[in-house]
């Protein structure tokens, strides 16, 4: 309860109706949204909205939610402040689905100052429209003109208020937290993830598929990985179906959470490179989000004039190697991505090393997450900054649900081995070829990891890590008991996990 006696459920309630209130424009159409915020719009060079928020990423040491944290009256007048002004304001609200799975998808609700249009058609952009009028399960309120930022969440009343941030990825972030919240409720568990149906031919001309998962912090390949085609010709494709948030169920499948688009990174975006990811982020439909881009439209993707954290909301259908599917229908494998520069370029792990892995989380902090600390390593459970509950119970669940489905799991270095660079390619092979079982394995005494003797295009042996990294041993030994006391701060974690460490 607050401290004027009004639970957070009625306060939902007490929302205006948007289909009745005057002071709400419902459901307005993407050119509408875009319309409201035409005086903020710098209008890019392929004909594609481009916008410079104030804040330019997601503000997480000023967000609090109710399950991990115990509310006082100052977090519930955040949430009635954000009420309040939606009651007292002109406001845009969008309603949108999140996911399409029968067992997993929500209808979704944003106020948003009607000035603010461009935050609400970014958001649009990446769930799906609903069918008709309804009562929604979760809502957000984003009121970006306050004089204190903050990010309150109530996860089981499925509110959201946010106070202060003009970021699209508030918006975002706010929904797909409980997604992910709500598919633990479920018996399954949210990842911060890509997934990918990879379609192969085997020896006898028979086409079989292999549902991939890759987890990952922002900006560490996460995106470009699980929308690369893997250079696969026809009969063989490799389709993306989700790139940050999905939901692994305990029957193996995984449930897609954005059916309409994606909000990409842009910084160092390359045509050669990444040409389905440039065609998407360069077409008309994109919403451009912090991006250099000059008064006469000319985009830099290498400039980080704004922040080196640039968006783009893309299209699904534009996207080459995007799928009609959201959902997979099983994942056989899973993929921990790290920028670790003890790491070699892929790991294979049992069962209880890729629980530890999850609880590691180990990584390179990015601009999307803190800009002061860009380039710093970092510790992220799940490489899921949006876990709400016990991180210990989380490690567990994941380690029940990939032991009892045979999930098989690896760690990737998208990054660099000591000073060797892992590319785009090394990368994108390895995940073809583990797919194919073409790879051969062995237990490496330097690392004690279960490594590739062999890999079909790439010389694997220039990736030792005995080779690569300086003084290994004594950085490896390091590294193992940084990595037991991280363990050790997590009461709920199983011990046999703990014991597991690498």
């Amino acid at each position: 309860m607050s401290d004027t006696g009004q639970s957070v459920q009625s306060l939902k309630s007490t929302l205006p109706d948007p289909t009745e209130a005057d002071n709400v424009r419902y459901n307005p159409s993407l050119e509408q949204l875009r319309e409201f915020s035409r005086e903020l719009e710098t209008t890019a060079e392929f004909g594609s909205a481009s916008y410079v928020s104030r804040e330019r990423s997601r503000n997480a040491d000023k967000t609090k939610n109710a399950v991990d944290e115990e509310f006082d009256a100052d977090d519930f007048a955040h949430i009635e402040d954000a009420v309040t002004y939606a009651r007292e304001h002109e406001m845009l609200c969008v309603d949108r689905m999140m996911g399409r799975h029968a067992d997993h998808s929500y209808r979704c609700r944003l106020y948003v100052p009607t000035k603010y249009g461009r935050i609400a058609l970014a958001w649009a952009n990446l769930f799906e429209p609903v069918d008709g009028p309804g009562e929604p399960d979760f809502v957000t309120v984003q009121v970006p003109d306050w004089d204190e930022i903050a990010v309150r969440i109530r996860p089981e009343e499925g509110m959201t208020a946010v106070l202060g941030s003009d970021y699209t990825g508030e918006a975002k972030k706010s929904f797909l937290r409980l997604f992910m919240f709500h598919a633990k409720k479920k018996g399954g568990l949210g990842l911060h993830a890509g997934s990918k149906r990879v379609t192969l031919q085997d020896e006898d001309d028979e086409l079989r598929d292999v549902g991939q998962v890759f987890l990952g912090l922002s900006a560490t390949g996460k995106s470009t990985l699980t929308a690369h085609g893997l250079w696969l010709d026809d009969p063989e494709s490799a389709t993306m179906l989700q790139d940050d948030v999905c939901a692994l169920l305990p029957d193996g499948s995984v449930a897609g959470s954005e059916g309409h688009g994606l909000y990409v990174k842009t910084i160092g975006l390359d045509e050669e490179e990444q040409p389905a990811m440039y065609d998407a982020v360069t077409h008309e439909s994109a919403v451009l989000e912090n991006v250099d881009v000059d008064e006469d439209g000319t985009v830099d993707f290498d400039s980080d004039h704004h922040t080196s954290n640039g968006r783009a909301v893309i299209r699904r259908d534009q996207l080459e190697s995007s799928g009609d599917d959201i959902d997979l229908d099983r994942v056989d494998q899973l993929f921990f991505i790290t920028r670790n520069p003890t790491m070699p370029p892929v790991s294979k792990l049992t069962p209880e090393e890729a629980a530890v892995a999850f609880m590691l989380g180990e990584s390179i902090e990015t601009s999307a997450g803190d800009p002061s600390k860009a380039g710093e390593s970092i510790r992220v459970v799940g490489t899921n900054p949006f876990i709400v509950g016990s991180k210990g119970e989380e490690g567990n669940r994941f380690r029940e649900l990939i032991d009892d489905l045979g999930v098989e799991c690896y760690i990737l270095n998208t990054g660099h081995l000591g000073g060797k660079d892992i590319g785009v390619t090394e990368s994108v092979t390895l995940l073809r070829e583990i797919a194919r079982g073409t790879v051969e394995w062995t237990d490496n005494e330097a690392t004690g990891l279960t490594v590739p003797s062999s890999v079909p295009g790439i010389d694997i042996e220039e990736f030792a890590v005995a080779d690569n990294v300086s003084d290994h041993e004594s950085e490896l030994e390091r590294l193992r008991t940084e990595r037991r006391v991280h363990l050790s701060t997590f009461d709920d974690l199983d011990e046999d996990i703990r014991n597991a460490v690498y």
